[in-house]
C-alpha cells in the first residue's frame, strides 16, 4: 500500500513540472481606438448651402 501511495505522490509531483512549456506566450494585439473628429464637415455644408441659396436668389 505504501508503494501505491508513493507512486501516486511521485506522479502528482512530476506533473507539476510539466505545467508550462518553452514556447513564448502568444499575446493578443492591443486594440487602439482613435477618436476622429472632423470640423471640416461642419463648415463645408453650411458654406455650400449659402452658395446654393445665393444662386437661387440671384436668379
Amino acid at each position: 500500500m505504501k508503494k501505491i501511495a508513493l507512486a501516486a505522490a511521485v506522479s502528482v509531483a512530476a506533473t507539476a513540472g510539466f505545467a508550462g512549456n518553452m514556447a513564448p506566450p502568444v499575446m493578443e494585439p492591443e486594440v487602439i481606438v482613435q477618436d476622429t473628429s472632423s470640423s471640416a464637415g461642419g463648415i463645408i455644408v453650411p458654406i455650400l448651402a449659402l452658395i446654393l441659396l445665393a444662386a437661387v436668389i440671384a436668379d
